[in-house]
């Protein structure tokens, strides 16, 4: 079984910087797209960042351009996203979340595991 932890949330103030982890463990990561989606207070869950199987291939939402870096290590099986410059919108549930391939893309429906979550709670 399949099974994926993140880690890393918290609470942090405007411009501050957080990295969050996800642990896959059960599985073949390595043949794995991953991705990162987020659900704000009242809003629908909306993609954050994807990456390839073996990282040369990333995606970003527009609005996390040039502040997220989403990044893998195969060796060890974890998927990060480093957020700097966070700002209150930011503020979400963090998902992490694998597909059974090797090309990433942004639509939650194509992706087959995903983790429990981790708030992310940027102040004013």
């Amino acid at each position: 079984q399949v099974h994926l932890g993140e880690s890393g949330g918290g609470l942090v103030q405007r411009g501050g910087s957080l990295k969050l982890s996800c642990v896959v463990s059960g599985g073949a990561f390595a043949d794995y797209a991953m991705a990162w989606f987020r659900q704000g207070p009242g809003k629908e869950r909306e993609f954050v960042a994807t990456i390839n199987w073996n990282g040369d291939r990333t995606y970003y939402r527009d609005s996390v351009k040039g502040r997220f870096t989403i990044s893998r290590d195969n060796a060890e099986n974890t998927v990060y996203l480093q957020m700097n410059s966070l700002k209150p919108e930011d503020t979400a549930v963090y998902y992490c979340a694998a597909r059974r391939t090797y090309s990433a893309n942004s639509y939650s429906t194509d992706y087959d595991y995903w983790g429990q979550g981790t708030q992310v709670t940027v102040s004013s």
